[in-house]
């Protein structure tokens, strides 16, 4: 595998509106997959209506999520991905450090927690959990996972895996982060979180407080 093509342009498909809308709508619904032909893997919390109209924290239990699966939930209307990442998935992160834009997420227009400022993007003693809102930061549409590695169409040859989206071709790593030269201007986005035990975590608060990080 030639890790120096993993992030070269392609030209995928365009989208309409609808199909967007439809993208968007579904994720928030819910999908999940695993590294292979993935089974939908239900949302195991499901908010108040008033409470997410609100934007309150959300709770989730992610005892039942597998390696290599991911879960979706809502918080503040928008979708929520809790990937639990397998051996694989991290390996491929150092292979695409000098392919992505912003490694280190330092571009400072779509904030991040601290604590997810480094190349896993996530706590370091939780390596594994990641946590992303599911839209990209071109126009608002939600890729899709493609997390099988190697050759399938509108992907490099060598795709080591992550996600797609398929409204302008934006293409992301296991750590959500952009691949250079692509529309997406920022890597897609973490939410504050935090673990309250081994598998149980809030999305939207953690020890500095709630809501968007400033």
């Amino acid at each position: 595998m030639n890790d120096n093509t993993a992030g070269r342009a392609f030209t995928p498909a365009p989208i309409d509106g609808s199909k967007r809308a439809w993208l968007i709508t579904t994720s928030v619904a819910g999908a999940a997959g695993t590294v292979a032909l993935a089974a939908p893997f239900a949302v195991s919390f499901a908010p108040s209506e008033k409470a997410r109209a609100a934007g309150a924290p959300v709770e989730v239990d992610i005892s039942d999520l597998g390696e290599g699966q991911k879960m979706t939930v809502a918080w503040r209307g928008k979708p929520v991905w809790i990937l639990r990442r397998n051996e694989r998935m991290l390996e491929t992160l150092p292979k695409t450090d000098a392919l992505v834009a912003d490694p280190d997420s330092k571009r400072t227009a779509f904030p991040i927690p601290d604590y997810a400022k480094n190349e896993w993007r996530a706590r370091e003693d939780r390596k594994d959990i990641l946590v992303l809102i599911g839209i990209c930061t071109h126009l608002g549409c939600s890729p899709t996972d493609k997390f099988k590695p190697g050759p399938q169409p509108s992907l490099p040859d060598n795709w080591l895996g992550g996600w797609f989206c398929a409204c302008h071709g934006s293409t992301f790593d296991f750590s959500g982060r952009v691949f250079k030269d692509k529309p997406a201007p920022d890597n897609l986005q973490v939410p504050r979180y935090m673990f309250i035990s081994e598998n149980k975590l809030w999305i939207g608060k953690d020890e500095d407080g709630e809501g968007d990080v400033v």
